[in-house]
């Protein structure tokens, strides 16, 4: 399953964010993984940053690319944010204790996935980041039962371009 929308403006950037925060299946065992790629500037911080502030992170959310995680408590649960660009070897991750984090109620939000496949589980969705002449692009596919019936909910409440 996959859907594509056209972000124009910040605006719709924002909207697509909350449409994913408020569709994320939490009842689901384990945690969900949303995986963001696309070039430097494509958008994968400010899609990460709005979705969190529509889970009621009121903090300034950053790449967490030097820190290379940072995490977030939520109302239902934590947001894990990881930025995976600097990684010159997927082991590197180990470091992070990051089966500390794969708990249920916990949101995966990595940027730069592609780094650390290896080292990572699959993702619920896989978000592609693109910079066209007239905005942005965020292709979303699901790769996971659970990120299906995530990016149904997503499309429910907000009608995809494609």
């Amino acid at each position: 399953m996959r859907s594509i929308w056209w972000l124009h403006s910040a605006a719709h950037t924002a909207r697509l964010a909350a449409a994913l925060a408020h569709g994320c299946p939490w009842g689901e065992p384990g945690p969900r993984l949303l995986f963001l790629s696309g070039e430097l500037g494509a958008g994968k911080t400010t899609l990460a940053a709005a979705l969190l502030a529509a889970l009621g992170v009121a903090e300034t959310v950053r790449s967490p690319s030097y820190a290379l995680l940072e995490t977030y408590p939520l109302r239902k649960g934590l947001a894990v944010h990881l930025d995976c660009y600097r990684l010159s070897d997927p082991r590197e991750l180990e470091q992070l204790g990051l089966r500390d984090y794969f708990g249920p109620h916990t949101l995966w939000l990595v940027e730069w996935p592609e780094h650390a496949a290896a080292a990572l589980p699959k993702p619920d969705l896989a978000v592609q980041l693109t910079v066209a002449a007239d905005g942005r692009c965020a292709e979303i596919e699901a790769q996971t039962a659970a990120g299906a019936d995530w990016l149904a909910r997503v499309e429910r409440s907000l009608p995809c371009h494609s």
